[in-house]
């Protein structure tokens, strides 16, 4: 399959990307996955290794979307949970901390 990553062209297949991170280990992942065999790469690493190009030269985002037409699953950033607001009442208890025993 024909696809663009950082304005060049690149004729991918499952079973080429499979062979070309065969013996790679994962680093940790903090961001965009993609998930090949039963790892978790980063999607950064996984356009370097695939690609040859710089880390600096793509998105995440260009190798998320050949990854998922290829038939990989890719995982997004998981988005924060919302932090709950505070009462007023809340917030100046907050402030003075808890209470000393002396």
């Amino acid at each position: 399959m024909r696809c663009v990553i950082a304005r060049f062209p690149f004729e991918l297949t499952k079973g080429g990307v499979l062979e070309s991170m065969k013996g790679i280990k994962p680093e940790p992942v903090t961001g965009e996955s993609v998930i090949i065999g039963r790892r978790h790469y980063p999607a950064k690493q996984v356009g370097q290794v695939i690609t040859r190009q710089d880390r600096r030269d793509f998105s995440a985002a260009e190798v998320l979307r050949a990854m998922a037409q290829l038939g990989f699953t890719c995982r997004a950033v998981p988005k924060a949970a919302p932090l709950g607001m505070l009462s007023p009442m809340q917030h100046a208890s907050a402030m003075l901390g808890t209470p000393v025993t002396v």
